[in-house]
């Protein structure tokens, strides 16, 4: 080890942290787990980034790679091993008319902030502080999904230093299997430096939440999926109820609407049917300049827990889904319940031409719990009681929106025929799985 370290030493010009550090606490932890590896790694340019992947393959420590932190599953940390933190590279620059490049420590607020003055825009996720990369590499849902399609669907070419600490090309004419793989299969490959993104001009949107009363919630549901099935794809929306700090079963139920444009007329044309499905207790709808639709990530209280599930719809199963999320919603402590519109460039796309294979759900359902790690434990019993319900209805998780990494949850984010595929790539070029801090692929 002290060898491995000296050369460490030497050909990394970026911060070393490791226990009793004066940054250590911080730079520990992610942001929903706390870990304790034993050094954590801020590289300064792409050749620190090789550096550090060289040092913990010949040292054998288990490896994280964080972005924005923002894995619910912890991937960002771990325990003794070397955590690789991305955040120093996170340059945005506008090549082009539309061409982005982005660095792989980037989160999406800096990238919407980056772009607004050259009104461009990237479809992306709903939260300020989350990593370009995390989200990218295993889907990309946002407020733009339904128009512009998932985040890896603007994907143009990434750099990434593989497993021997190499740095690479990812495109559809340079490694077009790598390129394949890592829009969907996660931080399974390699360590992304650097995305370029194809962005679109973009306006203000209308954005905002409409409340209706809790006891309208079946009504709510089916007719807001009613809406979306015909709605225009600028209109993306999402479902919450029983928001357990808005009253648990007693909470209002907020569909957030996202219409991408800047005409009133037409986006009236789009929401008005949604605030026609029952009794508006509250309606914030209101052109928002679009980087302000992103939300500021919060970091739990010491000792708080989340856990959260997640589970695509077909359009065949949507009304039996939600008549049982009505019920769930209204029954005693339920979980916090979302469901997400999915469908329009989504869908265009073949469901094999990237590893993000779902394109076919209509909606997106989602359970969180939060609380004290005991509490959340306790409630596991009742939250996998929901899932049984529900698992004739649906099928397949979303890799973004899952607590847990179990081989069941891998099985669940890649149908059999993708894993296969994801398998012989990760042969290639992680023969040892060294990234295996994720929903492991293993080699084949």
């Amino acid at each position: 080890m002290s060898n491995e370290l000296d050369i460490l030493r030497r050909d990394f010009r970026g911060d070393i942290i490791e226990p009793g550090g004066a940054d250590y606490e911080t730079a520990s932890r992610s942001v929903l787990v706390v870990g304790s590896p034993a050094y954590v790694l801020r590289p300064k340019s792409v050749a620190d980034v090789q550096a550090a992947v060289t040092f913990a393959n010949s040292a054998v420590l288990p490896l994280a790679v964080r972005g924005g932190g923002h894995a619910f599953a912890g991937f960002g940390t771990n325990e003794g091993g070397v955590v690789i933190d991305l955040s120093p590279l996170a340059d945005v620059e506008v090549l082009d008319d539309s061409l982005v490049r982005i660095g792989g420590g980037a989160t999406w607020g800096q990238v919407a902030t980056a772009l607004a003055p050259h009104r461009l825009a990237i479809s992306s996720g709903d939260t300020r502080s989350v990593g370009v990369g995390g989200l990218t590499l295993s889907g990309g849902m946002g407020w733009k999904v339904r128009k512009h399609g998932l985040a890896l669907d603007a994907l143009v070419s990434a750099e990434v230093v593989t497993a021997d600490g190499q740095l690479v090309r990812a495109s559809e004419a340079d490694n077009p299997d790598l390129f394949w793989a890592i829009r969907g299969g996660g931080g399974n490959f390699g360590i992304v430096t650097a995305f370029e993104f194809r962005a679109h001009p973009t306006t203000d949107v209308f954005f905002g939440r409409i409340s209706f009363p809790a006891a309208e919630a079946a009504t709510v549901l089916h007719g807001w999926a009613e809406c979306l099935r015909t709605a225009p794809a600028e209109l993306t929306s999402i479902v919450e109820l029983a928001n357990p700090f808005a009253g648990g079963n007693a909470a209002p139920v907020e569909v957030r609407v996202a219409y991408d444009g800047d005409d009133p007329d037409l986006a009236a044309r789009a929401i008005d049917p949604i605030r026609r499905l029952g009794t508006v207790l509250d309606d914030t709808v209101v052109l928002t300049a679009y980087p302000d639709v992103l939300v500021d990530g919060v970091v739990p209280p010491p000792g708080i827990a989340l856990f959260t599930r997640s589970g695509f719809v077909e359009q065949a199963s949507v009304p039996e889904v939600l008549r049982m999320l009505a019920e769930v919603g209204a029954s005693e402590r339920p979980p916090f319940l979302a469901v997400r519109s999915l469908g329009g460039a989504v869908s265009e796309v073949p469901a094999d031409a990237t590893a993000y294979a779902h394109r076919s759900a209509e909606l997106m359902v989602l359970t969180t719990i939060a609380g004290p790690k005991p509490v959340v434990d306790g409630a596991r019993a009742g939250i996998d009681a929901i899932w049984g319900r529900l698992a004739p209805h649906v099928s397949g998780a979303y890799a973004n929106f899952l607590a847990t990494a179990t081989e069941a949850d891998v099985a669940a984010v890649y149908p059999a025929a993708t894993y296969d595929r994801l398998a012989a790539v990760k042969r290639r070029f992680d023969p040892g799985n060294l990234f295996s801090a994720n929903h492991n692929v293993r080699p084949a």
